[in-house]
């Protein structure tokens, strides 16, 4: 799929329906994983960010040789790296941005910072659409641009109430969109490429459980400890999976607008792990939810989706 350019026609895009739908899952099953490493006390973010960097490897592993798909991106991926040995140093900066942001998620909820990061997920569709319109011309349908401007209200509103934003905030709405910026100019925006991204990240995964005070042993582990562990890293084999797909098959605005989903739910695995919001908090997330609505509503047009 080219990042659009045009409208597709009038009849629905063929992956639109199965991208949306790779966005949505991906989105509740973050959700699951935020809320696991928020309760994994006496943990450390760099102990848990190597265990989803080994299960995680481990469950594409077990996946990607039973899919077709995923062979023929292996290929495809040999080739052009043989004839541009130059892309193996963008692959591993590919590579250094998303443990970035992996080991952020781990480290958000451990320290009293989930709200910040889920912030920086509402923040990241106003960006991928800045992206998707600079980087590869997206259209955006008239809903499409009242989402955004629901969005910038209510953006604008807490970073006026917050005087300015925080790091992780920050680090969140501007490190991804580099990323699939990136992967998709270099033609690795697919799940056999993720995986490679994962395996360069292996050896470090593999010394942060090593020297992290549990290390290797079940027994040091404990059940719950593991059992989390290993939900955590099988979780976002899925996971990524699916939101890769998804980065894959939308186009770049639509994909970000959708985006929305997975904040709100941050948010709400915030509060149960006990961050609070006040009432002026209404003011950001009302604007938030309305885009929501714009978003939905656009989704419903059957004029398809940009190509």
């Amino acid at each position: 799929m080219t990042s659009g350019s045009s409208l597709a026609g009038t009849g629905p895009s063929p992956t639109g329906g199965r991208g949306v739908a790779a966005s949505l899952i991906a989105s509740v099953l973050f959700a699951v994983i935020f809320l696991l490493a928020g309760l994994l006390p006496g943990w450390g973010a760099e102990e848990v960010f190597g265990w989803r960097i080994v299960l995680t490897l481990t469950t594409l592993g077990c996946i990607l040789p039973f899919l077709p798909s995923a062979r023929a991106e292996a290929r495809a991926l040999l080739v052009k790296v043989r004839r541009r040995p130059a892309l193996l140093a963008l692959g591993v900066l590919a590579s250094g941005l998303v443990g970035v942001q992996l080991w952020l998620f781990m480290w958000a909820p451990l320290h009293n910072m989930a709200l910040s990061v889920s912030f920086g997920y509402f923040l990241l569709p106003l960006s991928m659409v800045l992206a998707g319109r600079v980087f590869f011309a997206d259209r955006l349908s008239p809903l499409r641009k009242l989402a955004v401007g629901a969005a910038v209200a209510g953006v604008a509103h807490e970073a006026f109430a917050a005087s300015g934003l925080a790091w992780p905030t920050l680090l969140v709405c501007l490190g991804y969109p580099i990323y699939f910026v990136l992967r998709r100019k270099i033609g690795f925006d697919h799940l056999t490429a993720f995986a490679c991204e994962l395996m360069v990240l292996l050896p470090l995964g593999i010394y942060f459980i090593v020297a992290g005070p549990h290390g290797l042993t079940a027994n040091s582990l404990g059940a719950q400890g593991l059992w989390s562990a290993m939900s955590i890293g099988v979780l976002s084999g899925a996971a990524m999976g699916l939101y890769l797909l998804a980065s894959k098959w939308l186009p770049l605005s639509l994909f970000g607008l959708l985006g929305y989903v997975e904040p709100l739910l941050l948010l709400l695995v915030s509060l149960y792990l006990g961050e609070t919001l006040g009432w002026s908090a209404l003011f950001t997330y009302g604007p938030i939810f309305v885009a929501l609505l714009f978003m939905s509503l656009d989704s419903r047009r059957p004029t398809g989706l940009p190509q």
